[in-house]
């Protein structure tokens, strides 16, 4: 009998770095870290101990779940990053979930909402696309549920990987662009 297909699930869309490790529908561990900072430099180490303390190895893994958002830019494009690197070292499918797809993982029932800067929120349930709403206009339309504490994100992220179709590469879900402002450093001469 063949052993259930072992997926990894991780985030850090927003102030944390979180993982859940799956063998087929069992949650073998998970874990999670608050951080408004560092996420870069502690995604791997954390995805390392937790895997280390289910005995298993990056050869085990059979694929990789990833949180592409929205939200924090730069912490998405931390965990795709990572992602699409294991997968293409380990050879195994990367598919991105939406915090959108990971609330509804949880409650079929729920009408899924990301926070956003000034008392604003993500939306999906006005239209195909997500819209950028203050929380006031939102909640008119239905009761809103946020995401879950990361370690259950994590969870629910794996959880949707581990029964999703793999496809394309996984790609941030960036709703606006970033709101950081161009360097206005002089770039270097380049010597040839």
């Amino acid at each position: 009998m063949a052993s259930k297909p072992l997926t990894l699930g991780f985030d850090t869309s927003a102030a944390h770095c979180a993982a859940a490790l799956l063998r087929g529908d069992e949650i073998l561990a998970a874990t999670a870290q608050e951080m408004g900072r560092g996420q870069a430099e502690n995604l791997m180490p954390l995805i390392e101990d937790m895997l280390s303390g289910a005995d298993v190895t990056w050869a085990d893994l059979d694929r990789i779940g990833v949180g592409v958002g929205p939200g924090n830019f730069t912490g998405i494009r931390i965990s795709v990053s990572a992602a699409r690197g294991l997968a293409l070292a380990l050879d195994i499918p990367a598919i991105g979930v939406s915090t959108f797809d990971a609330i509804t993982q949880i409650d079929a029932k729920a009408t899924p909402a990301v926070p956003a800067p000034r008392d604003h929120v993500y939306v999906t349930h006005l239209g195909p696309e997500p819209q950028l709403l203050p929380i006031a206009d939102a909640q008119e339309t239905a009761p809103l549920t946020l995401p879950p504490a990361p370690r259950e994100l994590a969870i629910a992220i794996a959880q949707v990987a581990a029964t999703a179709t793999p496809g394309a590469s996984p790609a941030p879900m960036y709703i606006k662009p970033a709101d950081a402002a161009p360097s206005r450093d002089v770039p270097p001469r380049i010597l040839t």
